[in-house]
């Protein structure tokens, strides 16, 4: 992965605006050395709206994507949308990435943590890591380093 070959990424959406979709990608900003293309549009819902446009333009965002991180938050407000973006990304044998519920400390639904690769909470680094694991099979070895004085 570099700034010349980024990750393709689809973030869960219901086109609606939400706090945790724009959340995702303060914390990708802030990761060290991690580039990525967003391919999701939730500022563009398709014409007509109805229940199958929408699908086939998810299932077009969905069909270019490395990996596809799901926002479980989302669950409540449309389970059958939500869980139909992770169905079809494991149909389409991508990478799905769920994230916890922010702040709240509910659990992911049974159903969406059942299609998950990997379940990550709201960390920056852990979010990138996994990216990379998923699309790309990087492995990121990562020390923490803590510094203190003895008296």
């Amino acid at each position: 992965m570099s700034q010349d070959n980024p990750i393709r990424l689809f973030v869960s959406h219901l086109y609606a605006p939400d706090d945790e979709y724009f959340r995702v990608f303060e914390y990708l900003e802030s990761a060290i050395n991690f580039f990525y293309t967003n391919l999701s549009t939730p500022d563009r819902p398709p014409r007509g709206g109805d229940r199958e446009a929408v699908k086939e333009d998810l299932r077009r965002q969905i069909s270019d994507a490395e990996a596809v991180l799901v926002l479980s938050s989302l669950h409540p407000r449309d389970a059958t949308m939500l869980e139909f973006q992770a169905v079809y990304a494991k149909a389409c044998d991508k990478p799905v990435i769920v994230m916890e519920p922010f702040g709240t400390g509910e659990t992911v639904p049974s159903k969406l943590s059942d299609l998950a690769d990997e379940v990550v909470p709201w960390n920056g680094r852990e979010m990138a890591d996994a990216i990379r694991r998923q699309a790309r099979h990087e492995e990121t070895t990562r020390w923490d380093t803590i510094e203190f004085k003895l008296d």
